[in-house]
């Protein structure tokens, strides 16, 4: 299974926040999305940065509640790692589970194509090995 397989079934909407919005309102708008990180993108399109709530914790731990009034630019990783949709999820596993990433953007030709999660990888490779258990126990059955 490759990382497309993952954007095909829960889509390539990719949920973004301007550098120089508060930590406060992307805060509210992770809790209204209902997930734990965004792309940081300048002029809608540049993709420079990744925030996670992660980041909003360290901030606030940091800073106090000054860190809610802060630019997402404050905080943000800067240093972006990400995934092409053509990628194995074997691969995309073990660069998240080396590199600690719980989110990681998708990009194609230098275009956000995708965001995945290590949840999003992990139960589609479950899904993969449920299915190769399936094949195997089959093949065993139709031996006898």
């Amino acid at each position: 299974m490759i990382v497309q397989d993952i954007l095909t079934a829960k889509g390539s909407n990719v949920k973004s926040v301007n550098p120089s919005d508060t930590l406060q309102s992307l805060s509210r708008r992770l809790l209204e999305e209902k997930i734990g990180a965004m792309v940081v993108l300048e002029d809608g399109s540049k993709l420079c940065g990744i925030i996670s709530e992660r980041d909003v914790v360290r901030g606030v731990a940091l800073h106090g509640i000054e860190a809610l009034g802060r630019p997402v630019s404050a905080f943000m990783t800067r240093d972006v790692v990400t995934c092409s949709p053509k990628d194995s999820l074997f691969g995309v596993a073990k660069l998240m589970t080396s590199r600690r990433i719980r989110h990681l953007p998708v990009s194609e030709n230098g275009k956000m194509a995708g965001m995945i999660s290590i949840g999003d990888v992990l139960n589609h490779r479950l899904e993969e090995l449920q299915l190769e258990a399936n094949v195997l126990r089959d093949y065993s059955i139709a031996l006898k």
